[in-house]
């Protein structure tokens, strides 16, 4: 005991491995004894008080300010992302309650701020319990400590090079030079040239015969195999199935379209989109009737999450939005055709509501507005991308989980076990992100379309759709009407798109994972009533759902935790999110938005159709090219997100893949390593799975002249910007 409690107050590890159990050794007298896995039941006696002890440091009293030597685990809200006491602009409203439901962070216990007593002030270390950190000690730098540097340093090098924050592309020939001429960084010391260099060795290079250093971009594979690939329909409608957020499209089910907002307050529920305009842009080959009952119609709506926020966010300089849909239709080789986009304004500033639909078209006029209309959906879709599929659906709702899981697991359970390689470093990089990317004026809000309500409409997100049982890949895809349950069929599923990349290879891996979890938990609760008798379980899952997750603990789609089965499909899930989830919406990044035009973050000006001044028409007509390069990004946004898009998806060398390397726990029990061993087995068969996928000429969303293979889910990577790989955890 005496032992354990110094580790609590001694040093963090020098790499990630939780500091091994010393009263395990001292009581057991032998060395592997640490490794040993016990159920709260099974527990020796004379370890079955310092296992309560143990997990009691490890949940704290929830008092006071947490110092950066504690081990404790305890839940707070989300109340340091605004910071009041420097600007009031930078006031944000807390993020967890009644008001803005949200997950819980880790506590920190900081004193609150002066002028606001709900939030929490902010200052440049955030606690961490020091198990969760990167070591100091390690030679070779993690990524995230690289992520951390690189940001702190890049962001201020750039904005301190680029004059004008506003200032966008004059012409097309300026965004190509970023890949060609770069940008100089000019005046910069020779320590921090040399810093960048190390950190940054893809983006900065050195000018011959000059003593400035240039940030040039490497061009993305996307760019690289098509440099006109963003301009065309076919790859705007294919990304949805093999983009970097394959997570919104959905099947149409109901007609006509309608919004279920109050239409006191936004207007008209009715969509303008029409079964007279849908039939015309389907060039007669069936009726919407037909097309609903054959499951041809597709839609991404972000019409009643986005419309809410349009008029706020207009009053914000230099940011525009609509609430939209974009409808597709799938064509009998298996791919999507855009049909339609749809814009809203509710009423405002006097004005009645305003909607228009945009198709493709073949007149010059028509064919820009339907330019601009796309790069108005891009921005949502890069919104709800970075906001939820990413930072929502896999960092913050995984938080809890780590928490609940190191307060209420004993490291002497097989569940703590099998859940700690898939939590690496994720607590330290969600403290980065609430450091530098997601606070109030931070770079999500210098950078995308909501501004200042980005955060805020997570919350309206988490609120509105998320659900843990829907957060299990099978489950997601039935709720979208992407796939529907059949017996027969591989996986249990039918898929409704038969060639959807994202789905088609996450459906092996979830099924991998699966059965890895199931032959580990079978093993440990081979007898079924050990669920249900087994404490720390049971206080483990009620803690994620009542405090954790707390704002939703009262839904009934909460997973009951009774049987192996049910505890498999909870695992898996989590499993799942952290790191199938997680990478098919992380590591594709820079290929899809370093060149920014394909995946604009922003959209800076209103459609030239909304109201517009007889100036402002004349002005579009005469050079349309002009009004899209107003509306995408200014240089300094581009610029900033294309440089932490490279950062954000690049592998370290450490990086940790799914069923590469066995633990050592496991490899001591011989039922578990052969089960471990299957596992690798089945992954490795993934690789070459996804390998003959897309090789095949008759899978044209991931084949075809200048298509980029689809390879975000194949298990493992070497180290760098891949497009490919499967780490065990968020910890980038």
């Amino acid at each position: 005991l005496v032992a354990r409690r110094e580790a609590a107050i001694s040093p963090a590890p020098a790499a990630w491995e939780r500091r091994p159990s010393k009263i395990l050794v001292a009581a057991e007298g032998d060395a592997r004894a640490e490794l040993a896995s016990y159920l709260p039941s099974q527990t020796p006696r004379g370890l079955r008080k310092l296992r309560e002890e143990e997990l009691g440091i490890l949940q704290g009293n929830g008092q006071g300010e947490r110092k950066s030597f504690e081990r404790v685990y305890d839940y707070d809200t989300y109340n340091d992302l605004g910071d009041p006491d420097t600007s009031v602009d930078l006031k944000r409203p807390v993020l967890g309650g009644k008001e803005h439901p949200y997950p819980r962070r880790c506590r920190t216990g900081r004193p609150r701020c002066d002028t606001d007593p709900l939030s929490e002030k902010r200052g440049s270390n955030i606690y961490i319990p020091k198990d969760e950190t990167f070591s100091e000690e390690k030679q070779v730098a993690f990524l995230a400590k690289t992520v951390r540097s690189a940001l702190h340093m890049v962001i201020p090098t750039l904005e301190s090079v680029v004059i004008d924050e506003d200032l966008g592309f004059p012409n097309f020939t300026a965004v190509d030079s970023l890949f060609n001429e770069g940008v100089k960084l000019p005046n910069l010391k020779k320590e921090n040239k040399g810093f960048l260099k190390t950190l940054l060795p893809r983006l900065v290079k050195a000018i011959t015969n000059t003593t400035d250093d240039v940030l040039r971009f490497e061009a993305p594979k996307t760019m690289d195999r098509d440099k006109f690939f963003w301009f065309k329909d076919e790859e705007f409608a294919r990304q949805t199935l093999a983009g970097v957020n394959p997570h919104s499209i959905k099947l149409v089910t109901e007609w006509p379209l309608k919004s279920k907002l109050d239409s006191k307050i936004y207007g008209p529920q009715d969509s303008a989109v029409t079964t007279e305009l849908v039939e015309r842009e389907m060039r007669g080959l069936m009726t919407i009737k037909e097309a609903i009952s054959q499951k041809k119609l597709f839609i991404i709506d972000y019409h009643d999450l986005f419309l809410p926020y349009v008029s706020k966010v207009r009053q914000i300089e230099g940011t525009t939005l609509y609430g939209s849909r974009t409808l597709f239709f799938l064509t009998p080789d298996d791919t999507l055709w855009p049909l339609a986009i749809e814009l809203t304004r509710p009423p405002m500033d006097g004005k009645p509501q305003w909607k228009q639909v945009f198709t493709p078209c073949w007149d010059s006029t028509s064919v820009w507005l339907w330019r601009l209309a796309k790069a108005h959906v891009l921005a949502h879709e890069s919104s709800y991308h970075q906001l939820v599929s990413h930072w929502l659906r896999t960092h913050c709702a995984t938080e809890p989980y780590i928490i609940a899981t190191n307060r209420q697991l004993s490291e002497m359970h097989p569940i703590y076990k099998l859940l700690h390689p898939h939590f690496r470093y994720t607590m330290d990089i969600n403290a980065l992100a609430r450091e530098i990317l997601i606070n109030g004026g931070g770079i999500f809000e210098k950078s995308f379309t909501l501004g200042k309500y980005s955060m805020e409409l997570s919350s309206f997100v988490y609120d509105q759709e998320w659900q843990f049982n829907l957060q299990a890949l099978p489950a997601d895809l039935i709720s979208r009407g992407m796939a529907v349950e059949d017996p027969t069929a591989p996986h249990g599923l039918k898929l409704t798109i038969e060639d959807y990349p994202y789905a088609n290879d996450g459906l092996l891996l979830w099924d991998s994972m699966k059965e890895w979890v199931s032959d580990y938990v079978k093993h440990y609760y081979a007898n079924p009533s050990l669920i249900e008798s087994d404490q720390e379980l049971q206080a483990w899952w009620t803690e994620i759902r009542t405090i954790g997750h707390g704002d939703k603990k009262d839904e009934p789609w909460w997973p009951v935790l009774k049987t192996p089965k049910d505890l498999i499909e909870i695992i898996t899930t989590i499993v799942w999110v952290t790191s199938g989830h997680h990478a098919a919406v992380n590591f594709g990044q820079y290929t899809y938005t370093g060149y920014f035009p394909n995946r604009p973050t922003i959209a800076r000006t209103n459609m030239p159709t909304e109201d517009p001044s007889k100036e402002a028409w004349k002005t579009f007509l005469k050079k349309p090219e002009g009004a899209l390069l107003q509306c995408f990004p200014s240089q300094m946004q581009a610029i900033r997100m294309m440089a932490v898009m490279d950062i954000l998806s690049s592998h370290s060398p450490e990086e940790e893949y799914i069923g590469e390397k066995i633990e050592p726990t496991w490899a001591e029990n011989q039922v578990i390593k052969a089960a471990f061993e299957r596992f690798n087995g089945r992954l490795m068969e993934l690789e070459g799975t996804i390998d003959e996928r897309n090789a095949n000429k008759d899978l044209k969303n991931r084949n075809g002249a200048g298509v980029v293979p689809y390879e975000l889910l194949k298990p493992f990577s070497p180290p760098g910007v891949t497009g490919k790989g499967v780490p065990n955890s968020i910890s980038v």
